[in-house]
Order: C-alpha cells, then sequence, then structure tokens
C-alpha cells in the first residue's frame, strides 16, 4: 500500500489522470440518476392523470341512472 502512495505521489500526472477516471465515473452516475429520477417523475404525472381521469368516470357513472349506467359501462368494456 505504500509502495502504491509513494509511486502516485512521485508521479502527478498518473495522479490526475486516475482523478479524472474517478471523476468521470461519478458525473456518468450521478446524470444516470437524475435520468432515472426524471422517468419516475414523468411516470408519476401520467398515472396521477390516468386515476384522475379513472376517478371521473366513476363519478360521472354514479351519477346516472342504473339503465344508463349499464349502458355507459358497456359501452366502455368494448375499448
Amino acid at each position: 500500500m505504500t509502495a502504491l502512495l509513494s509511486f502516485l505521489s512521485d508521479n502527478p500526472a498518473i495522479l490526475g489522470l486516475l482523478a479524472s477516471v474517478v471523476a468521470a465515473l461519478g458525473w456518468g452516475f450521478r446524470q444516470r440518476f437524475a435520468g432515472a429520477e426524471t422517468e419516475r417523475s414523468r411516470q408519476a404525472k401520467s398515472e396521477a392523470a390516468a386515476r384522475a381521469l379513472a376517478d371521473r368516470v366513476d363519478n360521472d357513472i354514479g351519477a346516472l341512472p342504473a339503465g344508463a349506467a349499464k349502458q355507459e359501462l358497456k359501452a366502455w368494456a368494448r375499448d
């Protein structure tokens, strides 16, 4: 271990190169995690919109008389 540390301290170019590689890897991982978070956020918004639409449909069907609700549900079942 001490041999490695003395080698790196004697060669600042190699130390700089290793630091650059570590920094590039860290930046890549950060970008990947940020992209994943953005995708999760986009999907959550999409699911919330779908839930809101489903709730509106349920409320509209619940407000209809029984016969009209059956007709409405038959129309939705075909889709």
